[in-house]
């Protein structure tokens, strides 16, 4: 059921402490799943329509990043050097599997549309692939800098990622290999990186808070298959994510200002500038869209999340429980169809 079947009303936040809902036989809703990673170590999963938090991981690390399965499965938690997958429908607090390769900080997870393999991007310039049946790396490359994000295009077959150096690059898995690099601000480090769900553009935020935008060609296309229609300032500070919604109709921009700001993306790629999300008192770390794209959830480091009705621009839940900076979120809120016999 998506999250917006789950709100129905702009009813006050519900808190609850990190155990309310914890017991032996702890049983998670598995319709939507909202996880957060803390600076506290600890992995929080949250009813995303009530506020409360019905599960905690505790002692789990660094977290850099979390990344829900499609098939809403496991949540992959890239904590220091490495990947913990967890087991969403257990109450255990040990990983199911641990993905150990990297020599530094892996600061980017995500799945492929079947959850078969998964990505990840590090700080010791590699990006690799994993298997979801092993803990061995299928597959190495050199980024040859730093990586901030790792992207996989709808179609699957390719990956993007953009780095320290400022360059942006397109993996191609056929080839095995980096087809196509982009540097649009020169040395100037690219944080985050974003295709668009229908494969139609690019989007990639800067550390300067600048916003590049892509069109992308038809690989049956002349020409270069990234051409580029917009470059414009979102935020004057550090630009920490760049997210455009599932229907495309949106662009999240996040911030060390403090704010999260709504973009019309418009037929033409205009993004003119819709609504400023104030509330949060730090740095706004990290944002995931809901299925439906009316609702948006961000991750402060002002200890708190906060569930946004993107229409209005109102927090409709905060969620209150760590103790330290929230860096990272994800939301899964997907309808998946019950197998056949059911």
């Amino acid at each position: 059921m998506p999250i917006d079947s789950k709100i129905r009303s702009r009813a006050s936040y519900v808190g609850g402490s990190s155990h309310q809902h914890q017991s032996q036989s702890y049983q998670q809703d598995l319709s939507v799943i909202l996880v957060t990673g803390s600076y506290d170590h600890e992995i929080r999963f949250w009813e995303a329509w009530s506020g409360i938090c019905s599960r905690t991981i505790p002692g789990v690390g660094q977290i850099n990043r979390l990344c829900i399965s499609p098939d809403k499965r496991f949540v992959a938690a890239a904590v220091h050097k490495k990947v913990h997958i967890y087991e969403i429908g257990s109450a255990s607090t040990q990983p199911y599997i641990t993905f150990d390769g990297h020599t530094d900080n892996v600061t980017s997870l995500a799945f492929q549309g079947e959850g078969h393999w998964l990505v990840t991007g590090s700080e010791d310039s590699s990006i690799r692939i994993w298997d979801m049946r092993s803990a061995h790396t299928q597959r190495n490359y050199d980024n040859a800098s730093p990586v901030n994000d790792v992207n996989i295009h709808p179609n699957q077959g390719e990956l993007i990622s953009c780095d320290q150096s400022g360059s942006i690059k397109q993996w191609d898995l056929a080839e095995n290999a980096c087809v196509y690099e982009l540097a649009p601000a020169g040395p100037v480090p690219i944080r985050s990186v974003n295709f668009a769900s229908d494969g139609t553009c690019l989007v990639a935020g800067s550390n300067k808070g600048r916003v590049y935008v892509w069109k992308i060609r038809d690989e049956r296309e002349l020409g270069d298959r990234y051409v580029a229609v917009k470059k414009f300032d979102a935020h004057s500070k550090y630009l920490t994510k760049c997210l455009l919604s599932p229907d495309v109709k949106y662009l999240a921009t996040c911030s060390a200002d403090t704010t999260v700001k709504i973009w019309d993306v418009g037929e033409n790629y205009e993004f003119k500038h819709s609504k400023t999300l104030t509330g949060h008192q730090r740095w706004v770390w990290d944002a995931a869209f809901s299925a439906d794209s009316a609702y948006l959830v961000t991750a402060s480091s002002d200890h708190v999340a906060r569930l946004w009705e993107v229409a209005s621009g109102e927090t409709v839940r905060q969620y209150n429980g760590h103790h330290k900076a929230v860096v990272c979120c994800s939301l899964n809120d997907v309808s998946i169809p019950l197998p056949r016999g059911r």
